[in-house]
């Protein structure tokens, strides 16, 4: 699904015009501006939808505007393919979903293309890999898998890290209450407060997490990232576009440029 953006370009000031004069006048301004209130361009806007709660992928700054790795990769994707780009703010677990219903063109949000996703939504080739993590507070003694025995763990609801832990509480034969939040930011809250014990998230985010806030962490040996893709509807014609572009970016550059810019101090 596309949205149409029209640009009337000087309809407005051909019409003052005609009102203001004659009728052989009017003949002359319309012949001058001939063309003048018609639509001049028709642009197709490209509807993204993002969690704007995952530094340094997707957040706001203090102004309000969306900043990160994945937001100057959607206007880079928008920019090469010709549209303009609309961004959605939504809760990341329901990004899926609308998707599904096509309310959205795509989804950029730092979503791992997960087989369990796949059957839902179609996926891009992957613009980055990374791990997972445990964060705690500094001066934890947490700091293996068998030390979550006991503990509270804290996820972000519909993300790979969400399903981790379960696994680990199936597969690892671990004991440990698993508590789900809609948003990143709220988990490293609660993480302070002392209401939760770990968080478990991307290791990129989580890095960052670390030096602002001071916390401490260890890699969960368990995982393999399957690599962060664009999300779309099922059938887009947009998968073999976007995939193009991503190649492009990566043959010049552009995504390593990326890499430096928002993750070069996280990992």
């Amino acid at each position: 699904m596309f949205k149409n953006k029209l640009v009337f370009a000087g309809f407005a000031s051909v019409s003052l015009a005609l009102g203001a004069c004659g009728a052989e006048e009017a003949a002359e301004v319309e012949e001058a501006d001939a063309g003048a209130g018609e639509v001049t361009e028709e642009m197709e806007v490209l509807e993204v939808a993002t969690s704007a709660d995952f530094p340094p992928f997707e957040s706001r700054n203090t102004e309000g505007d969306f900043v990160g790795f994945d937001i100057d990769l959607a206007n880079y994707i928008a920019d090469e393919l010709g549209y303009d780009l609309e961004i959605t703010d939504m809760k990341f677990d329901g990004l899926i979903g609308a998707l599904q219903s096509e309310r959205v063109d795509m989804v950029i949000s730092g979503m791992s293309a997960t087989d369990e996703r796949k059957e839902n939504v179609d996926f891009s080739t992957a613009y980055h890999h990374s791990g997972e993590m445990f964060l705690t507070q500094a001066g934890s003694d947490i700091d293996t898998l068998e030390d979550l025995e006991g503990t509270v763990v804290g996820v972000q609801l519909g993300t790979i890290q969400e399903d981790g832990a379960q696994k680990l509480l199936e597969e690892e034969d671990l004991n440990f209450e698993l508590k789900a939040l809609d948003n990143a930011g709220l988990l490293i809250q609660e993480l302070m407060s002392g209401r939760i014990d770990v968080v478990y998230m991307d290791e990129s985010v989580a890095t960052g997490y670390i030096e602002e806030q001071g916390l401490e962490g260890f890699a969960d040996p368990t995982t393999s990232s399957p690599g962060m893709a664009v999300a779309f509807p099922k059938g887009s014609e947009l998968v073999d576009e976007v995939n193009a572009v991503l190649a492009e970016a990566e043959e010049s550059g552009y995504l390593a440029e990326l890499e430096e810019k928002w993750l070069s101090e996280e990992e």
